[in-house]
């Protein structure tokens, strides 16, 4: 996908180019797009072009979208409206946004992701009082890599990149948080992301 930062950079020559990928068969969805009001690094109504062709691809392969907002969610929301019914499921991935903002997005049928911005003690308290909320079939768990290592590890990793492998930190997070094991958290959103994005069941060892 394209990135809202770099929306002024999707042209018809670009939009082609996505097409062209999303034929391979390893493809399983479309994006990251969306939209970032926070850092405007792209202007806005370009965001929204670009937004728009993603959302229009999506709908015309039978894709999943992958979802990017920051400070902006009363206008997706909006554009969201335009072409739910055509998307055949949409993640609004490492929700850091309020109360108002993801029931929104719940009322619209989309799945959450978390990352590890919720083991963050200074961003993440909002956050923290929000997640018990979110149905478990519409709950999914990411790592955000290289970004948002989560504070709460006892060994922070040097350099500050986040990886994968530290995915469980927000797992443990989020399931105590959520009154559940950690087991069983794993099981449940492992199975949404692979109902998600249509992924084979992993294989015995």
């Amino acid at each position: 996908g394209v990135h809202p930062h770099h929306a002024a950079e999707y042209t018809d020559e670009c939009d082609a180019e996505l097409r062209a990928l999303h034929a391979h068969a390893e493809v399983v969805a479309v994006g990251e797009c969306g939209l970032d009001f926070y850092r405007d690094l792209a202007p806005r109504p370009q965001q929204e072009a670009a937004l728009c062709a993603q959302l229009e691809l999506a709908a015309s392969l039978g894709l999943p979208v992958f979802l990017h907002e920051r400070d902006a969610s009363v206008r997706l929301l909006a554009i969201l409206r335009d072409y739910r019914d055509q998307l055949r499921a949409a993640v609004v991935h490492c929700f850091t946004g309020d109360r108002q903002s993801l029931y929104g997005y719940l009322d619209m049928d989309l799945h959450i992701g978390i990352t590890g911005w919720l083991c963050d003690e200074r961003r993440g308290l909002e956050l923290q009082g929000l997640v018990a909320d979110i149905p478990e079939q519409r709950l999914m768990v990411e790592s955000d890599a290289p970004y948002l290592v989560p504070r709460s590890l006892h060994l922070k990793p040097r350099p500050q990149r986040n990886e994968p492998a530290y995915l469980v930190e927000t797992l443990t997070t989020l399931a105590g948080l959520r009154g559940v094991s950690v087991a069983q958290l794993a099981s449940t959103t492992s199975r949404v992301a692979r109902d998600f994005f249509t992924l084979p069941e992993p294989q015995e060892a």
